[in-house]
């Protein structure tokens, strides 16, 4: 798990639909323009398939079906994050399709608001926190909560 953020941090943010997200860029092994995915028959629809990544069978995601939005059509911005996830001691790497990369941005721990207590039977917590960016706020995901570990076992 993500420990909390306690000096200023580096975060890749991207877009899903008119949302801004935030991974801190530690967790990032780079970012691919979207290209060929295939698919694997009796998968989540989230995931979307795999990537040969320099001879490695890589899951993608799209990270709008995994938070319950809409597919997206796929357009010139459309990208793959490749990035760490741990879970129980062993490291996965994943693709998460978004749907542009905006930008990398410094985040001082004064400018993070804590993840918003929804009540029961929502989760949040695979969020962060809420980095304040100007008027807008920016979802910091925390990439080890995203999936659960039977959901990381199916993609591997």
């Amino acid at each position: 798990m993500d420990s909390p953020i306690t000096e200023s941090t580096l975060f890749l943010t991207f877009h899903l639909g008119e949302e801004v997200f935030a991974i801190e860029i530690a967790r990032i092994k780079e970012v691919l323009e979207f290209s060929r995915v295939t698919h694997i028959p009796r998968t989540p629809d989230f995931m979307c398939g795999v990537i040969n990544l320099r001879g490695a069978v890589v899951p993608v995601v799209d990270l709008r079906l995994k938070f319950g939005m809409t597919e997206s059509e796929r357009t010139i911005n459309t990208c793959i994050i490749i990035l760490d996830v741990v879970q129980e001691d062993e490291t996965f790497v994943i693709g998460a399709m978004a749907d542009s990369v905006r930008e990398v941005m410094e985040l001082d721990p004064a400018r993070i608001e804590p993840a918003p207590k929804m009540g029961t039977g929502l989760r949040t917590d695979f969020i962060r926190g809420m980095g304040r960016n100007g008027e807008r706020f920016v979802i910091l995901l925390d990439t080890d909560r995203v999936f659960s570990s039977e959901e990381l076992a199916r993609a591997a």
